[in-house]
């Protein structure tokens, strides 16, 4: 594209990648070592408002992008990082300080590290998947962001966790292994495909 242009980049639209959906996810991008370091340092109350307001961010940037036409290739890279930057990290964080079991935060990240390196084995086999997302992963998706956002409320504010975390970290732990299972078998299935 020529120096000085203004037409848009590939699949960016005419709003091009900095726009107000993107600004926003950005700053959702950056709630995560704050969450983190909040967590760590025993401020679960804090870190469940900031929590709370990348959630609130998370279905804004999304409006936003539809309401402003305002879609781009950008967004479309760093929302779901965003999403899961968070996600994972908040997970591993709270098994760190005690809040949520170790082996519910090594599922968390061994299902996500065994989609992507599912989906960049295929790429490399020159059979890229076109990966849309399941029923199942969307719900597990949910689970996971009650999960956090309930262990930080319940834990920062010293409110009783029973019956409500025990039961919602089963729930996650169900629709992680459910989840996991649904893409592993989507990935096989392109692969042994002609």
């Amino acid at each position: 594209m020529p120096a000085g242009s203004d037409a848009p980049l590939p699949g960016e639209g005419r709003s091009g990648a900095f726009t107000l959906p993107n600004a926003i996810t950005l700053a959702r991008l950056c709630a995560v070592p704050a969450t983190v370091w909040l967590i760590l340092h025993g401020r679960l109350d804090a870190a469940f408002y900031v929590f709370a307001g990348a959630g609130i961010s998370d279905a804004l940037d999304g409006w936003l992008a539809r309401r402003l036409n305002a879609r781009s290739a950008l967004g479309a890279l760093l929302d779901p990082l965003a999403d899961k930057a968070l996600l994972v990290c908040t997970y591993v964080t709270l098994a760190l300080v005690g809040v949520l079991p170790d082996w519910l935060a090594m599922l968390v990240v061994f299902r996500d590290v065994l989609i992507m390196g599912g989906v960049m084995l295929l790429n490399l086999l020159g059979t890229p998947p076109r990966m849309q997302p399941l029923l199942v992963s969307k719900l597990n998706t949910l689970t996971q962001i009650v999960l956090a956002g309930l262990a930080l409320l319940l834990s920062g504010f010293r409110l009783p966790t029973e019956p409500w975390l025990p039961l919602m970290i089963w729930v996650v732990a169900t629709t992680t292994v459910l989840s996991g299972l649904a893409y592993a078998v989507r990935l096989l299935q392109r692969e042994g495909a002609p």
